[in-house]
């Protein structure tokens, strides 16, 4: 079973400026040399996987998006998320021609992940499915991967776990164990219930219990989930319907797994390239 989390504090509590995080991001680029040396060397074991398995993916396509946060609300009640910590977002963005549309997002489980590079003690990992893991038991709280991260993925669990989201049941119900106070949690793409599923010949993407929450909750079929390495998988399929698909600032070489339908033309496609900063 996977493990996750992260959210600011009320306000009037120990809320962190902008500014403050910038200089602690100032202070971070001192630790990464030392980070990416645990991270490649004590716990070369959690480094990337290069073997021939899947490699899960999703798409969402952003004219379908009726910003419903249906996918939100689904993940607060798998993952018993409080309202202030969010793995996924849903936004109102404006596209060049001045329209406005809906952006889900959710971590981008990124090949070139910052936050595993950054981690000091291993404890955001690659998976051998290529999701970017958390283990909670390790973790200490330093935020280093929050900093790092340019997708604003992920949340720093401030409080006690709560004993129920208010979601639950309307949404689904919990199906991860809570995790402490004082560690970063993120989206982990319901890899239990990715887990759940191959151990017993379910085909993730396509099996609804095999798939993630956001995806089975999504009234309007806008996210697409599957193996990236499978031509025959819903995700394979629907790249090759739509043709052209975007990533988040990938200018940045992060490599997401998470593509984009754009709501423009494709003269228009850098829509999506300052999401996140």
């Amino acid at each position: 079973m996977t493990k996750q989390n992260e959210t600011p504090p009320e306000q009037g509590e120990q809320k962190i400026a902008r500014r403050d995080l910038l200089k602690v991001g100032g202070a971070l680029l001192g630790a990464t040399g030392l980070a990416q040396f645990f991270s490649l060397n004590s716990l070369a074991v959690r480094t990337k996987s290069e073997d021939d398995g899947p490699k899960w993916g999703m798409l969402i396509d952003i004219n379908k998006c009726i910003g419903c946060n249906y996918c939100t609300y689904a993940c607060q009640a798998v993952n018993n998320l409080a309202d202030d910590m969010l793995y996924n977002v849903v936004t109102t963005e404006t596209t060049q021609s001045g329209e406005k549309y809906f952006l889900s997002r959710p971590c981008m489980q990124c090949e070139e992940a910052p936050c595993v590079h950054v981690c000091p003690v291993g404890a955001t990992y690659y998976r051998p499915d290529g999701i970017v893991a958390m283990d909670y038991t390790l973790c200490i709280g330093c935020r280093y991967c929050q900093v790092a991260c340019p997708y604003n993925a992920r949340v720093f669990n401030w409080k006690d776990p709560i004993e129920k989201s208010d979601k639950a049941p309307l949404f689904g119900m919990q199906e991860v164990d809570n995790r402490p106070r004082g560690v970063v949690e993120k989206c982990h793409f319901c890899s239990h219930r990715i887990d759940y599923g191959v151990e017993r010949g379910l085909v993730p993407g396509v099996d609804e219990p095999a798939t993630p929450a956001c995806v089975v909750a999504c009234p309007t079929g806008a996210r697409v989930f599957g193996d990236l390495t499978d031509p025959a998988s819903p995700i394979s399929t629907a790249q090759v319907e739509v043709s052209v698909t975007l990533r988040l600032r990938e200018e940045l070489s992060t490599e997401p797994r998470v593509y984009y339908v754009s709501p423009v033309a494709e003269s228009q496609a850098p829509f999506i390239q300052n999401v996140g900063r």
